[in-house]
């Protein structure tokens, strides 16, 4: 009775964490076109967050000698390397499409499951990496002589790279006599990236006028400061809270095939606010990529004894959620 109360709430926590990241793109975007360079808004978005998740992080403050490689970990890849790369790419290419191109993660982690940590890897996952890669081209039109820029594709690959880590590392320390409470590792991590962040993009260097005006989204003019406090409060503090939690109560597998409606939900937040009208083939493409993700990540295999292959066990998506995305 338990489980399956723990199992519905880890659920209804996945999707609360999809939704959020889902919309971490479309609110940054406008930003960003109205004069702010993407690592800004990155900036602004970590920064924001681990403020508001000090009190978390005084609490918690053990940590820091207890877990210093998890709570390094987080902060570089879950926090600083997916929002960076991820608003870098979308600053160049549709959001749809940086979402999509991100959840080619799973392909990315039986990768390291077959080929680094030499598990066996089942038919039906390879299937989903090949049906993941084929929608990728379908979603980025190959046939056109890459339509996208590409500097912008390996950006959105960067980001999925990054994301895996936010799945993987997720998960570590969630069981034992020495677990760590995720929300101390979620603080950690965003005062970590933010700390990276900081000397990387020069916030000195920003226009901070932008974020008095307004911003453009779709013809409507939205106030620069209230995309940021839904970029900060809903896309980054619930997004990464719920998501992180979902992980722990579902494991990895699990939370990264409902946190692939992420890439869903950001592609019609795109259509519907921005007006980023995605053709046919992409569409189809796109779904051949969720699908793919779906097969890879249902069909991953089990955590292998050892302390590496529990490490790795977690066949995490690409963000985030935010990410689990972590975007």
């Amino acid at each position: 009775m338990h489980a399956s109360q723990g199992r519905s709430v880890g659920l209804g926590l996945a999707l609360v964490s999809a939704f959020a990241f889902g919309g971490s793109g479309v609110a940054a975007k406008p930003l960003i076109e109205a004069g702010l360079d993407p690592l800004h808004v990155v900036w602004l978005r970590v920064t924001g967050a681990a403020l508001v998740m000090l009190p978390v992080a005084w609490r918690h403050r053990r940590l820091v000698l207890r877990k210093p490689a998890l709570l390094a970990g987080f902060g570089l890849l879950a926090v600083a390397g997916v929002q960076a790369c991820y608003f870098a790419s979308i600053s160049r290419i549709p959001v749809g499409v940086a979402l999509l191109v991100e959840y080619l993660a799973p392909a990315l982690v039986l990768g390291w499951v077959r080929f680094v940590q030499r598990r066996p890897v089942s038919r039906a996952a390879a299937l989903g990496v090949v049906l993941a890669v084929g929608g990728l081209a379908c979603v980025v039109e190959v046939w056109s002589g890459l339509s996208f820029d590409a500097v912008g594709l390996l950006l959105a690959l960067g980001a999925a790279c990054c994301q895996v880590g936010y799945f993987v590392l997720s998960d570590q320390g969630a069981e034992g006599d020495d677990a760590v409470d995720p929300l101390g590792v979620i603080a950690y991590g965003l005062l970590i990236g933010a700390l990276v962040l900081t000397v990387v993009a020069r916030p000195w260097d920003m226009k901070w006028s932008v974020l008095g005006g307004s911003a453009d989204m779709n013809g409507s003019q939205v106030p620069a400061v209230l995309l940021l406090c839904w970029i900060v409060l809903i896309a980054t503090v619930v997004a990464y809270v719920t998501g992180v939690i979902s992980v722990r109560k579902l494991s990895p597998q699990v939370a990264g095939v409902v946190a692939c409606l992420e890439a869903v939900l950001a592609t019609v937040f795109a259509w519907v606010l921005l007006g980023e009208h995605l053709s046919a083939p992409q569409i189809i493409g796109g779904a051949v990529v969720l699908t793919g993700a779906f097969i890879a990540q249902s069909s991953a295999p089990g955590a292998a004894s050892g302390p590496v292959a529990s490490g790795g066990s977690a066949p995490a998506e690409g963000e985030l959620s935010a990410g689990q995305s972590a975007a």
